[in-house]
């Protein structure tokens, strides 16, 4: 199987070199930093991967402006011009919908595409990448990224590999040497140092963070969580802020997956499941759409969306009801006593970590947020297993931001229960769920110390044999509730 390459033109008149292989769907790949088409053909995994790609795919790659076989005499590498690459290599295609795989630098430019062209983008799929990086928070941070940048500059071309090393060694921390070797030569052959350089620091003007809530196209994002190059922390944002996104945490250090690791192939199957799902829903609509008109009209075809794993239900949409549902609380610090200690603006900087986590797990595990509490999120689930599951992923991120940011105050506290509450709409005309087991679901929360998921019996039995990890916290006295009752810790920490 050969790639073919292709010139096309970017609207500022520069020569951007796309190639294609395979057939079927379309799929392009949008990838940031630095790319070489013909050196990505000389590494046997890239190219049995692309391979495989083209068997269920008509898979699209390109290079970049300033790297690989396009123009390399090029200085404006913002997003607007990246867009452009994007936008003309589209064009070229002949392709009038395409699905996106948009990796690290990526993913602001797939994003910011989508947001521009939406009926251009049948799926999004963003793999290790961010909305925006934020500055360093400290001068120690501020000058080992200033360091990096003039590392590329003086080492990047030089036939002594030590200097890319720095950057190979974050990028794939886990590979073996034949990898890091090729890697190595990839990054001198895709781009000159100062090209290298500018895209680097380019990078840091890249703010896609206001068109996230815009987005319509399905999307699925996956992080790796010991990525290095960029924080596991900016995928959960990306999916707690793009609607109905759905989260997958990969178990890898790699910024670049290698395809030997298991991380790889859950990424792969769900990432083809993904667009298997939602082009069956679509295709199922359509055929409805074209059927005759019966006697007694059906129930409207369900749009691709709904094809997808489940996803957070915002704020005020219709939950789940009419029989047992699993209810989740989280809560942390209070208002008052968070903005005296630490100031209005920290404060607020607390409390969107623990909306981005908690929408992030939601996403992850197909949860339905109900409302924001103020200092929590209610959420309601199908079933308890996914609810456990959204409390240990929840646990797990407050620990892993905190690992991130040492100084950060953020703690919260996570209590079930399971019941058949009432659903109807709230004093303000949104759909709320009411009853005593979610009056006990709160209750339980507010018993529970930071750090600490604590659940009543109901769903302590309703987990049973699900290889979950409880400890008896025995009979507690709840306020509004006249007996004692039994609660149970679950221990997140230990889970598998």
């Amino acid at each position: 199987m050969e790639q073919d390459i292709r010139f096309c033109t970017a609207s500022d008149g520069v020569r951007i070199a796309y190639a294609t292989v395979g057939k079927g769907p379309p799929l392009v790949r949008v990838l940031g930093w630095f790319t070489h088409l013909e050196h990505d053909w000389t590494a046997p995994w890239v190219k049995s991967d692309v391979e495989g790609l083209a068997r269920r795919y008509t898979y699209i790659r390109y290079d970049g402006r300033g790297t690989g076989l396009s123009d390399r005499d090029v200085d404006d590498f913002s997003i607007e011009s990246r867009v452009k690459d994007l936008e003309a290599v589209i064009d070229a295609s002949g392709q009038q919908q395409v699905a996106f795989f948009a990796v690290s630098q990526g993913g602001p430019i797939a994003i910011k595409y989508s947001a521009r062209h939406p009926e251009r983008v049948s799926h999004l799929i963003l793999y290790g990448s961010f909305a925006h990086m934020p500055p360093p928070r400290s001068q120690e941070a501020a000058e080992m990224r200033d360091a990096l940048v003039t590392l590329v500059r003086q080492g990047w071309g030089k036939d002594s590999p030590a200097f890319r090393m720095a950057f190979t060694s974050m990028f794939l921390p886990n590979a073996d040497p034949e990898r890091l070797q090729w890697f190595n030569e990839m990054q001198r052959a895709s781009a000159t140092p100062e090209t290298a350089a500018n895209l680097l620091t380019q990078q840091r003007e890249f703010d896609v963070r206001d068109l996230l809530p815009k987005l319509t196209v399905p999307t699925l994002v996956f992080h790796a969580r010991g990525d290095q190059a960029v924080p596991f922390k900016r995928g959960r944002e990306l999916a707690a802020e793009i609607p109905n996104a759905r989260f997958v945490p990969l178990e890898s250090d790699n910024h670049v997956m290698t395809t030997d690791e298991p991380a790889y192939a859950m990424m792969e199957q769900s990432r083809d499941e993904f667009l298997a799902a939602s082009a069956d829903a679509g295709a199922s609509a359509a055929v409805a759409a074209t059927s005759p008109t019966p006697a007694v009209p059906p129930a409207p075809a369900a749009p691709a969306r709904a094809a997808q794993p489940a996803a957070p239900v915002q704020s005020g949409s219709a939950p789940v009801s009419g029989g047992l549902v699993t209810i989740l609380f989280t809560d942390m610090e209070s208002s008052t006593a968070l903005t005296q200690r630490v100031g209005d603006a920290s404060a607020q900087e607390v409390r969107r970590a623990h909306n981005d986590i908690v929408r992030a797990a939601l996403a992850a595990s197909g949860g339905n947020e109900i409302k924001h509490t103020g200092d929590g999120i209610m959420a309601s689930f199908s079933g308890a297993t996914a609810a456990l599951d959204c409390a240990i992923a929840i646990q797990r991120g407050v620990a892993e931001h905190r690992s991130a940011e040492p100084d950060s105050p953020l703690a919260v506290y996570v209590g079930l229960n399971a019941g058949e509450p009432i659903a109807e709409n709230g004093p303000d005309g949104r759909a709320d769920l009411f009853g005593t087991s979610v009056d006990l679901a709160k209750r339980v929360c507010d018993a529970a110390e930071p750090g600490q998921v604590l659940v009543s019996d109901v769903i302590r039995q309703l987990a049973a044999g699900k290889q979950f990890l409880f400890s008896d916290r025995g009979d507690t006295v709840l306020r509004g509730f006249e007996d004692p009752v039994k609660l149970w810790e679950l221990s997140w920490e230990d889970q598998g």
